[in-house]
């Protein structure tokens, strides 16, 4: 099934189905594919490093990590520690396209981000073209297309582009994981991007993909580059 159609029905599905918890196929709350009990065990990250969104004991400008360096993100919005439930949510987006995951996690993202700094636009972190006609979709698009619609803000896909195909992250140490992204993404030739974007991607790790996309698109002239992600492990 073509992708837009794919998409046509998962937004319909909704309209002709009851809502049920993506988690444990009890039934969902109104207006949202998770139940209660399911949606009380949400690991939220409201205690965390504001630089790059490690959970803390308490919140901090910046944590033991952050402080010896200048990392290139202004901030960091990691709206929840990768722990159950989360932990099976999100592979079942990223590596099993299940879009009604999609939707849920994007609505819970807008749900934790209603407070934070407001950027110009929304940047997807960007799959290699051979992973994503590989995979059909790219998950993070999946994320941020629904959350610019929430938060009435530009989606600026296709302007950050990933230019070199790079082994899977989850295979490499953190020294590796630098290493294998470096020089991985550019910004398309003439693309106009606004002074303050926000990169939004699923999961954070090291950080080690979201740093080097941030670095393009600072080189391509934006001053600010927040982070906005799922989840942080």
């Amino acid at each position: 099934m073509p992708w837009p159609l794919a998409d046509f029905f998962s937004r319909l599905g909704p309209a002709l189905l009851p809502w049920r918890c993506l988690v444990c196929t009890e039934p969902g709350e109104t207006g949202r594919d998770l139940c209660p009990a399911c949606y009380r065990d949400l690991p939220w990250n409201r205690s965390a490093c504001a630089r790059c969104g490690l959970p803390l004991p308490r919140p901090a400008p910046r944590c033991g990590r952050c402080l010896p360096g200048r990392p290139v993100q202004a901030s960091t919005q990691a709206v929840f520690r990768y722990a159950p439930p989360l932990d099976r949510l999100l592979p079942r987006l990223k590596f099993h396209g299940d879009l009604a995951a999609g939707r849920l996690l994007s609505g819970l993202l807008a749900q934790g981000l209603e407070e934070a700094p407001r950027p110009a636009a929304l940047v997807p972190v960007p799959l290699h073209h051979r992973r994503l006609r590989q995979r059909g979709y790219d998950q993070a698009l999946e994320l941020a297309r629904p959350l610019a619609r929430a938060l009435d803000l530009p989606l600026l896909a296709g302007r950050l582009q990933r230019h070199r195909a790079t082994v899977p992250q989850s295979e490499l140490d953190a020294a590796a994981r630098r290493r294998n992204v470096r020089g991985a993404f550019g910004v398309a030739d003439g693309a106009a991007l606004p002074r303050h974007v926000a990169l939004v991607d699923d999961v954070m790790t090291t950080g080690a993909t979201l740093a080097e996309a941030a670095r393009a698109l600072r080189r391509a002239g934006v001053s600010r580059v927040d982070l906005w992600v799922a989840a942080r492990a």
